[in-house]
């Protein structure tokens, strides 16, 4: 009966009357998880700091299995915009991102009233590096990949693939986890948390420019300086019950929130 009546909801719920980001954030596609951790994501205040808007071209950046963001994005562009999912490659000889892909199409699948507009492509230089067409999207949007890529030895071509998918004064919005300064690259692909100065030397060489940083996801009480990386503190907490009310008091990673532009 519940799954039912959580069906009827979903049904019911009308892509018409989703005027905005806060309708979509309470709308009951959501999961209950998945809201509870919209403290930590700030996704209303993000996507706006990123200058998001319902007809523009967005391309989300390897949203993973789940797609967390993608229950956003996707609804909010479905009726006057474009919307790329730049996944992982379907031929991976990587286990965990072939079947992350196949998990994600099949949740898409399932609520065709609010996901049959999206538009997967793949991201995996150098044989994947078109997110889509050259030139055309206004936002480029990543969520907490970046480490993933300098750990594959992948940044440069990543980022570049960023550059020639966005028109002209088109935005690249980056959220990552965030090391101290100071910290050596192995350092930061081990902990999962990655510098500011790291990310924004990645976009520089691209051809971006920082336009502007945000403090909307820092989170303080994070010192970035666990035993298991950024993967002790949840939503992972891979240290199972050791400490697990101390780092769920903490709460999800400290972050930075970076803008940059591609020059006119």
């Amino acid at each position: 009966m519940r799954i039912l009546i959580g069906l009827a909801a979903l049904l019911s719920f009308s892509l018409a009357q989703a005027t905005s980001l806060d309708d979509i954030l309470s709308a009951p596609h959501r999961s209950a998880e998945e809201k509870t951790r919209d403290p930590y994501r700030h996704p209303a205040q993000t996507l706006d700091f990123f200058g998001v808007e319902k007809d523009m071209t967005v391309a989300e950046i390897w949203p993973g299995a789940k797609g967390w963001y993608t229950a956003v994005l996707a609804p909010y562009l479905r009726e006057e915009g474009i919307f790329y999912a730049a996944q992982f490659p379907p031929d991976s000889d990587i286990s965990f991102y072939t079947r992350s892909l196949t998990l994600f199409k099949a949740h898409l699948a399932k609520y065709p009233a609010l996901y049959d507009q999206v538009r997967i492509t793949h991201l995996y230089p150098p044989v994947y590096s078109d997110i889509a067409p050259a030139g055309t999207v206004d936002r480029v949007l990543t969520f907490r990949n970046v480490h993933n890529w300098a750990k594959a030895g992948k940044a440069e071509a990543v980022f570049a693939s960023f550059f020639k998918a966005l028109k002209p004064g088109g935005i690249l919005g980056v959220v990552e986890h965030r090391a101290p300064e100071g910290r050596s690259l192995e350092e930061q692909i081990e902990s999962g948390y990655m510098t500011e100065s790291y990310v924004i030397a990645q976009a520089e060489k691209a051809g971006f420019r920082l336009a502007k940083q945000s403090e909307i996801n820092a989170n303080p009480q994070d010192s970035a300086d666990h035993p298991a990386g950024v993967w002790t503190l949840p939503p992972s907490l891979r240290l199972g019950d050791q400490d697990r009310e101390k780092y769920l008091a903490i709460g999800e990673s400290d972050r930075m929130t970076l803008k940059f532009v591609k020059p006119e």
